[in-house]
Order: structure tokens, then sequence, then C-alpha cells
């Protein structure tokens, strides 16, 4: 299938490493230009290069998106690099920190740093091109822990359930603009990070029987950001290989 992306321009933030670096691969697969992101200008390096030897098109940018001027400095790289965006994924984000009665309060503004308004950032910059062009995908990667928490690290899965509600926030922004805003909220993945800790034979451990790569979310990001995902607005795709034991 001709996802239609040829021609179109994906910004795909934290994609020098991990599940990143997937959805950044399949989009340039499926034609688009690729803006590779890093915090620092050295990061983005690698990753741009094997697109470029597989016969697609990246450019490496760099930032530091948890703080106003960072992004700013990414945003300005980009729009050097290219005359506009049109696929906004907000990637980046971390699972780290202490659990309830080992923190601070600044753990907390960390991570909301982190993991929702470095996305808020982002948005902000790119989305208004968007609307005026009447065409744009925005696309978060959460998690399914949005809707199922575990004790240890709250600050993390709170931050993540803020991305559910922002979804459907934007897409009402954005009402019949052309823009289409959705997350999708994987489980487990098989990035060399997670087989570090758990192995293969674990994450195949779900009702399809197979580990979710960080491929198989490009694929499923490629989709939404495609023009043939045009009626999929505002929605929560898990792709968790059926492990959530939730219907909703």
């Amino acid at each position: 299938m001709d996802l239609e992306l040829a021609g179109r321009i994906a910004f795909v933030s934290g994609s020098y490493r991990g599940t990143g670096e997937g959805i950044a691969k399949v989009l340039a697969r499926e034609g688009a230009h690729v803006l590779v992101h890093g915090f620092r200008p050295d990061e983005p390096e690698r990753v741009v290069a094997e697109i470029r030897a597989a016969g697609g098109r990246a450019d490496g940018v760099s930032g530091d998106i948890t703080s106003d001027e960072g992004a700013a400095r990414a945003v300005e790289a980009a729009l050097h690099a290219v005359p506009h965006v049109d696929v906004l994924v907000n990637n980046y984000g971390v699972a780290e920190g202490p659990g309830w009665l080992d923190g601070s309060t600044g753990d907390w503004l960390s991570i909301y740093q982190k993991n929702v308004l470095s996305a808020v950032r982002l948005t902000q910059a790119f989305v208004p091109g968007m609307r005026s062009r009447g065409f744009g995908r925005v696309i978060f990667v959460g998690t399914i822990g949005s809707s199922r928490p575990a004790a240890r690290m709250p600050h993390y899965y709170a931050s993540k359930a803020a991305l559910p509600n922002m979804t459907v926030s934007l897409a009402k922004e954005l009402a019949g603009s052309g823009v289409t805003v959705n997350l999708v909220s994987p489980g487990l993945i098989a990035t060399r990070e997670v087989l570090e800790r758990l192995s293969e034979a674990r994450l195949r451990e779900n009702p399809s029987g197979s580990a979710c790569t960080p491929e198989d979310v490009g694929n499923l990001v490629a989709w939404l950001a495609s023009p043939l995902s045009r009626s999929v607005n505002g929605s929560n795709l898990r792709i968790d290989g059926g492990s959530a034991d939730s219907v909703n």
C-alpha cells in the first residue's frame, strides 16, 4: 500500500535511538523526508547516515527540547533544513525516577518537562504552519501505562496520562483544519535498552506471541502520518500485542 508520504516532511523528537529511531527509519522508507532529532549535535548522525545509505532522505537537528531555549534551537535547525514540517511525532520521553515516598516535587517538575512540555513546545512551533497549509499530522507516543499505572515511578505514569487528554483537546482545537492528532500507546518495546533488562522471550509473553519492535511502532505511526488516515482523529491506539487487560 502506498501511504502517500513521498514529499512529506516529518520531525521525530528523540529519534537518535530506540523507538524514535525505528519510527524515523520507517517514515523514511515510506518516502518522507525525516528530521532526526537529538539533544547534542552529534547524536542524530548515525541514524541520518543509515537512512541515507538505505536511499532515504534525512537531516539531523539538535536541541534540548525540555527547555524553551533548547526547543527553539531545534525548531530553528529544522526550518533551516526544510521549508516546513507536515508530520510531528512527539516521541521523546523517559521512564525514570523514584517512588512515591523517596522523591521530591523537583522530580515531578523534571518529568513533566521531559514527557509533557517538550511535546507542547514542538506542537506550538509546528502546528500553526500545518493549519495554514490545510494538512498536518501530530502523533504523540505514550504508553499503555497511561491507563495501567504502576506504584513505582508515579510521576512518570502521571505525566504520560496527560497525553490522551492533550490528544483529544488538540484534535478539537484543530477541527476542520486538515490536521489530525492521535496517540500511539505501546506496551513493552524490544529496544536495545529494554533487551538489556528483559529477554526477548519475556517480551513475547502476550496474546500475539511476538515482541513489539521499534519498527512495529513505526509502521503504525507511518499509517497515522499518511493522508489515508484522515478519519482517525483524537484516538489512542494501543500497540502491545494484546497484553493490556483493559477494554479501552
